[in-house]
């Protein structure tokens, strides 16, 4: 899988990094669902944030066709899509015919694993289906190439109860405090390279940290821990 810097948005945080990388005040965006009202609705709500809709579809073939024939800056992508092709299909499908193109899914899933694969599928935004239509202007609006921007409701309660006493029975693995220093870096996208160097350690060394995260996380990725740290609360949101 390429490497892809995962961003967790901290929209409580005053000024934070994500500030200096706003999008242009009009966005020309394809809108994917097989949901008509849904699609349409959305459609309007993106209007009047001030991008530019450039057409709606209900499957993944109209998705690639148009997304072609419109060559949008953002495809939003119900991952559950009718038909033999899902969301993830089309997703990859998408890049090829508008390789400009930025791909958003939008999905009812939580499971990290989700976001794994939309990130292995090309997508560059993972959002919930049930959060605010705020939060997702907000994140079409940052979406970028070459990294996955997770929408803050995607881990919400995660969030909530990492704020709590950790419980015995919860899934949380114990981490060194090296294995921890390490977890951060990785999810501030930094290379393994790089966080030898910060860390002052080998890149060997480094290697058998990310080794030991993998198995205490249960992941097959950098990525997949990443996700799966957030989710159970062990990683500080980004600043």
């Amino acid at each position: 899988m390429p490497h892809a810097q995962l961003d967790l948005l901290d929209q409580s945080v005053p000024g934070n990094r994500f500030e200096a990388s706003l999008a242009p005040a009009a966005r020309r965006v394809l809108v994917v669902d097989d949901h008509r009202a849904f699609a349409e609705m959305l459609s309007l709500a993106l209007q009047a944030s001030g991008m530019e809709v450039v057409g709606t579809a209900h499957s993944a073939a109209q998705a690639v066709s148009l997304a072609k024939e419109t060559q949008p800056d953002v495809v939003v992508l119900d991952i559950q899509m009718p038909g033999r092709e899902d969301g993830l299909s089309a997703a990859s499908r998408v890049r090829q015919v508008a390789p400009g193109a930025v791909v958003a899914v939008v999905t009812a899933h939580r499971d990290p694993k989700w976001v794994v694969l939309a990130t292995q599928a090309g997508a560059s935004a993972f959002i919930p289906k049930d959060g605010s239509l705020a939060e997702m202007i907000d994140v079409l609006g940052r979406a970028r190439a070459g990294r996955m921007l997770v929408a803050p409701s995607a881990f919400a309660d995660a969030q909530t109860a990492g704020t709590r006493p950790a419980q015995p029975d919860e899934r949380r693995p114990r981490l060194t405090r090296r294995e921890q220093e390490v977890l951060d870096c990785l999810g501030r996208g930094m290379h393994v390279k790089a966080i030898a160097r910060v860390l002052g350690i080998t890149v060997d060394t480094c290697r058998g940290y990310v080794k030991s995260l993998h198995v205490k996380l249960e992941a097959r990725s950098q990525l997949e821990a990443v996700v799966k740290a957030q989710q159970l609360g062990l990683l500080c949101p980004a600043r």
